[in-house]
This record gives C-alpha cells, structure tokens and sequence, in this order.
C-alpha cells in the first residue's frame, strides 16, 4: 500500500492508475483521487495518517495558481513552512516506509542555461522553489529514499490538453505565439518511473526527462492531429539545460520520445479547442 500525497493533480492522477495498474494498493492524503484508492484527510505540515502504508510518494506542492518557480506569491514564509517543513516531518513520520519525492530541474536552476544536468552535477538553486525541493531531497536521500528531478510534464488533464491547452487555443485562433523551447516529460512515464524507484530501490537523485521540444514543432504535430492550422513561432535557439537520465535508464526505463509524444497528442486533439482550416 502507498500513501500518495498530491494524488488529484495531474501527475497525481498518472501516478495513481500507474500503482493501481501494477497491482498496488493507494491511499490518497488530502484531495480524494478521482481514480481510485482510499482518501484520508490530510494538509502538508499535519500528522501524516500513513497506517498499513509500506510506501509514500510525496507530489503535493503548496503554491499560488500556475506557478513553481515563484510559487510563493506574497508569502514566502508560508512556502517554506508548509512545503519544506511540512516534508521534511512527513519523512520523520514515514520513518523506514520507502519513499520517492517529486522533485524538479529547478534544483539546478543556479546552473547556466545550457549547462549539461547530469545525475552526479551538484544541485545549484536559485529560486527559492529550487531551494525547497533541494532541502527536501537532502533529507530523504539522508535516510535512503530517492528523488525523482523531473522537467515539464505533459499530459491529458481530465480528457483535455493539460498545460498547453491555451497555446492550442491561441494557435487555432490564428494568433501570433510566441517562440519557446523546453524540455518534457509524459505524466505515464513519470508514473513509471515512480514504479521503478518504489519496487526496484535506488537512493539519491534521478533526472527524468525525455524530449527538448521546440513550440514550433509541438504546433505542427498538434495541428496535423486536430486539423488545425496557425501561424508557427520561429525556432527558438536560446541555449537550454537538458536533464541526463542515465541513472533511471540503468534501471530500465525508457520513455516515449516523439512516437510517446504523437500518440498523447493524438489523445488531446479536439477536446473543445475549435478547429482552423
């Protein structure tokens, strides 16, 4: 059984019909998980209710609307005590429980852009959201757990096109889009490798990431899957710091890349976002 914080977002929802698919048993801390398992009552910085869990994986990140980085809004104190010191007690109160923690790219965002982020770079936050996962990392893999450094993630979010709903949007309006590049990963390939990292051990951190995707390019296969066609961004050639991956593909995983990335498209094609010929 593994108690789930986070467990009704969107990566929350791929991680839970990952374990429910692989036979685990879930209990959803705080928000029910509309995919299934058990909910309990729970807020970051309270008594984890964790009894008959074997395994914890913390997703829940307290944060104004829309943001990671700069997540703290006005209140950067807040931040800190519910996400840094809510974690660091739920990992008092897992004690030997195996646990696997979200964490992000950002624990490297002291780093240039263009900088290689390979498993064994040391982390280097700037952002205060960086510096909170980092602290949060530190102390789980003190006690054996291990951290998932995961980029952008993409994905369906309740039948819709997640994040990117208002760039397709904008694109099928015809409006002008600005040029963008950025590193992403699916929500089902992060699933597994929670799955990889809960059933298979490994401590210290994990880079998981998959595709450096041009905008420009992301709006072609989109267009072709929905029959939509805008006005295309020019390439983006500013430098972008790519994650290594090399210690999650020693354990065998492998993500989607581009066919990974046509097949969730295809899935998010239509999905209320009106179509332009």
């Amino acid at each position: 059984m593994a108690a789930v914080t986070g467990a009704s977002g969107l990566v929350g929802g791929f991680v839970v019909r990952g374990l429910l698919e692989a036979g685990w048993g879930v209990v959803a801390l705080g928000r029910p998980s509309p995919w299934g398992g058990e909910a309990r009552p729970w807020r970051l910085g309270e008594p984890a209710p964790l009894a008959g869990c074997d395994a914890v994986v913390h997703l829940a990140l307290a944060h104004v609307p829309g943001r990671y980085r700069g997540g703290e809004g006005e209140d950067p104190e807040g931040f800190v005590r519910l996400n840094r010191d809510g974690t660091l007690r739920l990992w008092e109160e897992a004690g030997a429980r195996r646990c696997v923690f979200l964490s992000s790219r950002a624990v490297f965002d002291g780093w240039p852009e263009g900088t290689a982020l390979g498993d064994g770079l040391p982390v280097r936050p700037r952002s205060l959201y960086g510096r909170i996962k980092a602290e949060g990392e530190a102390a789980l893999h003190a006690r054996g757990g291990a951290s998932l450094r995961a980029t952008g993630i993409y994905g369906e979010a309740g039948g819709g096109p997640g994040k990117w709903g208002p760039l397709f949007a904008a694109f099928a309006r015809g409006e002008p889009v600005e040029p963008r590049r950025a590193t992403e990963l699916w929500g089902g390939d992060l699933a597994r490798a929670v799955l990889l990292l809960l059933e298979g051990g490994g401590t210290g951190g994990f880079g998981a990431s998959d595709l450096l995707l041009d905008r420009r390019e992301l709006l072609v296969r989109w267009g072709a899957a929905a029959g939509v066609r805008g006005l295309l961004p020019p390439r983006d050639r500013a430098p972008v710091s790519v994650l290594g991956c090399e210690r999650l593909r020693a354990l065998g995983w492998r993500p989607g890349g581009w066919e990974g990335l046509d097949r969730a498209l295809r899935g998010m094609a239509g999905n209320g976002i009106p179509r332009r010929g």
